[in-house]
């Protein structure tokens, strides 16, 4: 065990008002199932949710039921997978870094993953995502690394350095990336639309190899969660109360770096959702990360997925790609949540 009990989050009246836990977790569970049975009938060409259903239950053999087994079922499972790994990746970071502006995205671990899969893909010519995923590996926590030593401060993280750090980094990565698609047409071809970030098109053989990434990643989360509410009082309360606290902020640092390189190997630099769900959950749950973590998984699956939808109904009988429909809704959300830091 990490931590004593009294790292816990502190029971005020506000946090007696939130709701119950088991409600909120329902509640929002109901709204993933809603947007998968979506995500199962919704496309370039619509199915009755009775068909569906039937193509579930594998009494319906027909061109619908295998649109739906074949093609929609492995890309909602991606999502709901993909989605949940991101929501607790950006609290796991928010919490780490005490900074609501954090998340894989903001401080450069989506950006080192695509560098590296970009990198790969150009010297060493791979073309399945499935081949992707040590490469995504290494490069988030390259950039997770240098991220934090640019940011560190004597005896301390400075939190608005992470994030002023983790965008200059991204926007480093992202020109080396740029550079290198444009050096070679192969490369181009192969990148761009997984850069983009989607779902769409993916075999679940490649969720099969990055799923223990996931669950060690999402282990590690729940093993810091009473840690990251200590960190909330700053490093030195912290560790007043007993934190190991170079041990909880590396191990919830190698708990985003999973999380993010696994999400990236499968769908590509997906923005925003590690970065919105937390700020939906929290007004909700409170701030006590064994609350908000399982809360952010089923948000951010929720998020992901209705962005498919959203991204597959936009511009029939084509879609948009999630990634581009997440940066869309979540780019005015940065805008808000930065003004608000600033205030």
């Amino acid at each position: 065990m990490l931590i004593s009990d009294r790292s816990a989050a502190p029971v005020t009246p506000a946090a007696r008002r939130r709701v119950p836990l088991p409600v909120a977790v329902g509640g929002g569970v109901v709204a993933l199932v809603v947007c998968c049975a979506l995500s199962l009938a919704l496309g370039a060409r619509s199915i009755p949710l009775s068909t569906v259903l039937r193509a579930l239950a594998g009494s319906d053999h027909g061109p619908d039921a295998d649109v739906v087994t074949g093609l929609r079922v492995p890309r909602t499972e991606i999502g709901v997978v993909v989605g949940g790994a991101l929501g607790v990746a950006g609290a796991v970071a928010q919490g780490v870094t005490r900074n609501a502006l954090a998340s894989a995205t903001t401080l450069g671990v989506n950006a080192g993953a695509g560098f590296a899969v970009v990198t790969a893909i150009f010297v060493l010519h791979l073309a399945r995502p499935v081949e992707f995923m040590w490469f995504a590996l290494v490069g988030a926590a390259g950039a997770a690394v240098l991220v934090h030593a640019l940011a560190r401060r004597p005896g301390d993280v400075d939190p608005v350095r992470l994030v002023l750090a983790g965008t200059v980094l991204t926007a480093v990565l992202a020109s080396w990336t740029t550079a290198l698609m444009l050096a070679s047409q192969r490369t181009l071809d192969e990148a761009r639309f997984w850069l983009a970030g989607s779902i769409g098109g993916r075999d679940l053989a490649v969720l099969v190899r990055v799923l223990p990434f996931v669950v060690v990643g999402l282990v590690l989360a729940a093993v810091v969660a009473p840690g990251l509410n200590a960190l909330a009082l700053g490093d030195e309360a912290a560790r007043a109360l007993g934190v190991p606290v170079a041990r909880v902020r590396g191990l919830g640092g190698a708990s985003v770096v999973l999380l993010a390189a696994a999400s990236v190997a499968v769908a590509g630099p997906v923005p925003f959702v590690g970065l919105a769900a937390p700020h939906l959950v929290r007004p909700v749950l409170g701030t006590d990360h064994r609350r908000l973590l399982p809360a952010c998984f089923v948000v951010g699956a929720t998020l992901l997925v209705a962005a498919d939808v959203l991204g597959r109904l936009a511009a029939r009988p084509s879609e948009l790609e999630t990634g581009i429909v997440t940066a869309f809704l979540g780019a005015p959300l940065l805008a808000v949540l930065a003004r608000k830091a600033a205030r």
